[in-house]
């Protein structure tokens, strides 16, 4: 189990989550540590720029959609580095806001 398996079993049930992410890979558009409420979301309403919970090769991110080709959606951080591109059904929700 990975740090947001809880959060994505939560999101597919429709909830809204919070947690706290750890990293530097977002920064500064999420600090480590701040709270993040993420809400369930369909992949027809986002956007290149959103900031979606994700899963890309195994791996649960919380990280920036870099394009959209599709129904595809390129996944990378706020440093530059991609992630990979991945189907709707690996979206999970979308960052709806950020506290201290």
């Amino acid at each position: 189990m990975s740090w947001a398996t809880p959060y994505i079993a939560r999101l597919q049930q429709g909830e809204t989550v919070s947690f706290r992410p750890r990293g530097n890979s977002m920064q500064p558009k999420i600090r480590s540590g701040q709270l993040c409420t993420v809400a369930p979301v369909e992949a027809s309403a986002l956007s290149v720029g959103d900031i979606v919970l994700c899963k890309v090769r195994g791996a649960q991110y919380l990280h920036l959609v870099k394009a959209i080709r599709g129904d595809q959606f390129q996944i990378g951080n706020n440093k530059g580095h991609i992630n990979g591109w991945i189907s709707p059904n690996a979206i999970y929700g979308r960052l709806l806001s950020i506290e201290d």
